[in-house]
């Protein structure tokens, strides 16, 4: 009454990668299945949150998919989320800013006026 089951891959060992489900085949035979790994969505570099719009794919079917469906159309597409990017974008120009101050008050100092209250 005991039915064995065929293996189909040499693999014994219950590995992530050898991950498998009993079935039944029309012939009535037990037979292994082969899970392959669930898909992941790509998280964002900084704060590792679920990027929107990118379809969650393994390695190997990302290959085969096209650009748009791997990124998102803005600067730091599939790497960064929007919040990020606003961010990072805010961060420089506050930056540049600071600089020309900076800059503004050295040539006062230089010359040896009375800052300007602006």
């Amino acid at each position: 009454m005991g039915q064995s089951v065929v293996l189909r891959r040499r693999l014994s060992y219950n590995t992530k990668s050898n991950r498998r489900r009993m079935v039944r085949t029309p012939g009535g035979r037990l037979v292994y299945q082969y899970l392959k790994k669930p898909k992941q969505v790509p998280k964002c570099g900084q704060c590792k949150i679920k990027l929107h719009g990118i379809k969650p794919a393994r390695s190997v079917e990302k290959s085969r998919l096209c650009k748009r469906v791997k990124t998102v159309k803005r600067t730091y597409g599939g790497v960064l989320c929007h919040k990020c990017v606003r961010e990072k974008i805010i961060r420089a120009f506050l930056i540049e800013e600071q600089k020309i101050v900076m800059k503004v008050m050295k040539a006062q100092k230089k010359g040896g006026k009375k800052p300007v209250a602006s």
